[in-house]
């Protein structure tokens, strides 16, 4: 892995492993749109290319000569409002990375998946890579990554090599968009009042990063690996971000339908205002089950690792700080 293209290098994962890729001597392109927030990027002496990858020529030109990809760019929405704009991309735009990778003749392709594109289960039991998809056509971002990861399956039967790794929640540094992010920034500010039943896993950007790299190395062709954490409780999760933010962590339990009333009051108020909801019904799909993962796969193949959820918390809130985001 010498010559590398990073779809989204703008973005949470793509500009930590971005800075990482660097740090090991690889040469990179940063491959993002024009209009992308670049603060993930600051002082970072990168290879910039602009374009969108819903346009093939200039990602053509961005992937000329690479003999490594990684594809982390996505558009990460609940609002149903993006639906369009987020099949697009997420989709088509992974089409197209995929066929231009077959078309030059890069020797890897690393896709950044999610946990979104696996199934559920309501037995309590771990969730695997051999989970299947049972969301359903109207899950919007669930669907569009399990989309995606087709689009990927196809390209390796026509003979690219090609991993997919699904991280969870992923919390760190340059989170600026506030995915896993929000909820350091809403229990640092006390701005969950409740809490449902259910569970999450939550892991490290870091972590997620290191496990791109082990894929690009040592991944199966065809594959896929979950790059989780901590399995806990969504109280668990609050309980740790409030007591290593000094927040404050929600009190009281509230059942499903009352937290699905609250996100269809905030997407009513969001679409009249046109400004993006708190909290959406796609958000709140799978809510009061426990979406907890397996990472023996990775562990086993990638020999991955991952460390503390409480240091990736504390990370992020610093680097909030730091940037005027918190």
């Amino acid at each position: 892995m010498t010559d590398v293209l990073v779809t989204g290098a703008s973005g949470f994962i793509g500009s930590n492993l971005t800075i990482h890729l660097l740090r090991r001597g690889c040469r990179v392109r940063a491959f993002h749109r024009t209009a992308s927030n670049t603060l993930t990027l600051k002082d970072v002496q990168v290879e910039y290319h602009f374009g969108d990858i819903r346009e093939k020529d200039s990602l053509c030109k961005a992937m000329k000569g690479c003999d490594t990809v990684f594809h982390t760019a996505a558009l990460v929405s609940f609002w149903k409002k993006h639906r369009d704009e987020q099949m697009a991309i997420n989709i088509g735009g992974t089409r197209n990375v995929v066929e231009l990778c077959l078309e030059l003749g890069v020797r890897k392709l690393v896709h950044t998946s999610s946990v979104a594109a696996l199934g559920y289960r309501l037995d309590r039991q771990l969730i695997d890579e051999n989970t299947l998809y049972n969301w359903g056509i109207h899950a919007g971002y669930k669907y569009s990554k399990h989309l995606a990861e087709l689009e990927v399956l196809h390209g390796v039967e026509k003979g690219l090599d090609a991993t997919i790794v699904n991280p969870s929640i992923v919390v760190g540094p340059r989170d600026i968009h506030f995915h896993g992010g929000q909820i350091v920034r809403d229990i640092k500010r006390g701005r969950i009042p409740v809490y449902v039943d259910g569970g999450m896993n939550i892991v490290s950007v870091h972590d997620v990063v290191a496990g791109h790299l082990a894929a690009a190395d040592r991944g199966r062709k065809g594959e896929r690996y979950i790059l989780g954490g901590m399995n806990l409780t969504y109280k668990e999760v609050f309980d740790l971000a409030a007591r290593v933010l000094h927040g404050k962590a929600p009190r009281w339990k509230v059942p499903l339908w009352v937290a699905s009333g609250l996100a269809r009051t905030s997407e009513l108020i969001g679409t009249m205002m046109n400004r993006k909801p708190w909290i959406t019904s796609d958000l709140l799909a799978g809510m009061g089950m426990h979406n907890w993962y397996s990472i023996e796969k990775a562990k086993r193949e990638l020999w991955y690792e991952p460390s503390s959820a409480e240091v990736a918390i504390r990370q992020a809130c610093e680097w909030y700080v730091e940037n005027g985001l918190m």
